[in-house]
C-alpha cells in the first residue's frame, strides 16, 4: 500500500502517517517526489485497511500496490533511481553511462596496475575486481582475500576509481563493506537471503547480479530483499541465464532491461562478458546492450585474458576494451546519454604518476 501526500503535506503530518504504520507493526518507507511525498507500508503478509489512513491530515490519496515486490515498484517509486558518489561526482542511474570494467579476480599489483591506468585513461569511473571468487571447482582460483581488497584501495588512491568487489558471505561482506564503494552480489547469491538481508543493512550501494534461471519477479523480489532492510541503493544487473543454447556460456536476455524497467525504479546495467562467455561476442552485446537503454555496462577486462586466473575466455584486452568505448559513445548520444570523454595522453600520464 502506497499513501500518497498532499503537495502541501507538512513534515508533522507526513511523520504522524508513518507513526501510525509503525503502531501498526509494520515499517513504513518514505520517498519524496518531485511534487509530493509518498509513505509506502511493508512488513504486512495481508491487507492493510485502507481507511485508517484515508481521513488523515495530509492524506491525499492511498493506492493499493498489487505486485508482489513494493518497495522497487514504479507504483511506489515512479522516480528513476540514481546513485551519487559525491566524492567523485560519479552517478549510477543518471544521463551518464556507467562503465564497471576490470579484471574478473584480481591476481597481482602488476596486473591491477595495469589495467586501472588504461581503465582511468578512457574515463571510466568504476573498477571491478574480485578478493573473494565463487568457483564452480574447489580447487579453481579462489582470490587473494583482504590482500586483494588492500590492493583495490591502492588503485583507488592512485587512479580515483571506484571500487566493485563481490561479497560471497557474512565474514567477507564485513570486509568489503570496509574496503570497497560498491558491493557486488553474484548470480550464485541472487536466492541467498540470509546475506540479501545483511547487505540490505550495509550502508554502501549494492549491484546485484541476476541469478542464472531466475525470472524477473524472482529477482525483483530478491532486491525487495535488500530495500526492506532500508538500503535503497540497488543496482541489477542482467548477467545472463542458462538456456538451451549451447554456442555460448549464457544466453544475454537483453529484453530483461526495457522490462525490468517498465516495472522497477531501478538502475539496470548488463554484464556482457558473463552473458556470453566469449570475449569476440563483448563487442556487438555491448553496444546493443546501449542502444536497448541499459544504464550502463560491467566489463571483464585483463592485460593478458590467456593468462588470467579465472574468466580468461570472456576477458577482454585492454586495447578491446578501448575499442569498445570508441563505439559505444556514439550509440549512447543517440539515446541521451553521455559517456565520459578519454583523457588525453598529458592527463593520462599524471594520473599514473601520481
Amino acid at each position: 500500500m502506497l499513501i500518497v501526500m498532499q503537495a502541501q503535506a507538512g513534515e508533522e503530518q507526513v511523520r504522524a502517517v508513518c507513526q501510525k504504520i509503525e503502531l501498526m507493526g509494520y515499517r513504513p518507507h518514505t520517498v519524496a517526489g518531485a511534487g509530493q511525498t509518498a509513505v509506502g507500508i511493508a512488513g504486512n503478509t495481508g491487507e492493510v485497511n485502507a481507511s485508517a489512513f484515508e481521513g488523515m491530515p495530509g492524506v491525499a490519496e492511498v493506492v493499493r500496490v498489487t505486485k508482489p515486490y513494493k518497495l522497487v515498484s514504479r507504483d511506489f517509486h515512479p522516480d528513476n533511481t540514481v546513485i551519487r558518489f559525491p566524492c567523485s561526482g560519479a552517478v549510477i542511474g543518471g544521463s551518464e553511462l556507467t562503465v564497471i570494467a576490470g579484471p574478473c579476480s584480481v591476481e597481482s599489483r602488476e596486473q591491477l596496475f595495469a589495467v586501472a591506468e588504461r581503465m582511468a585513461a578512457q574515463g571510466v569511473r568504476f573498477l571491478r575486481g574480485g578478493a573473494f571468487k565463487p568457483r564452480t571447482s574447489p580447487y579453481a582460483f579462489q582470490g587473494l582475500g583482504e590482500s586483494g581488497l588492500q590492493l583495490l584501495v591502492e588503485v583507488r588512491e592512485r587512479f580515483g576509481l571506484l571500487i566493485v568487489t563481490e561479497a560471497m558471505d557474512e565474514s567477507s561482506l564485513e570486509l568489503v563493506e570496509r574496503y570497497a564503494d560498491v558491493i557486488q552480489v553474484g548470480s550464485r547469491n541472487m536466492q541467498n537471503y540470509s546475506l540479501l538481508k545483511q547487505v540490505g543493512r550495509a550502508t554502501k550501494p549494492v549491484l546485484l547480479k541476476r541469478g542464472m534461471s531466475a525470472t524477473l519477479e524472482e529477482y525483483l523480489l530478491a532486491a525487495e530483499y535488500i530495500l526492506n532492510e532500508g538500503n535503497q541503493q540497488v543496482i541489477l544487473c542482467e548477467r545472463g541465464v542458462r538456456t538451451f543454447a549451447d554456442h555460448m556460456r549464457n544466453t544475454l536476455d537483453l529484453s530483461f532491461v526495457p522490462a525490468a524497467q517498465q516495472l522497477c525504479h531501478l538502475p539496470v546495467i548488463v554484464d556482457p562478458s558473463h552473458g556470453t562467455g566469449r570475449s569476440d561476442k563483448v563487442l556487438p552485446l555491448s553496444r546493443a546492450a546501449v542502444a536497448v537503454g541499459a544504464d550502463g555496462l560491467i566489463v571483464e577486462v585483463h592485460p593478458v585474458p590467456e593468462r588470467a586466473l579465472s574468466d580468461g575466455a570472456q576477458s577482454l584486452t585492454c586495447d578491446q576494451f578501448d575499442e569498445v568505448m570508441a563505439q559505444i559513445r556514439p550509440i549512447a548520444a543517440l539515446v541521451g546519454r553521455s559517456v565520459p570523454a578519454p583523457l588525453s595522453t598529458a592527463a593520462a600520464t599524471l594520473a599514473a604518476s601520481r
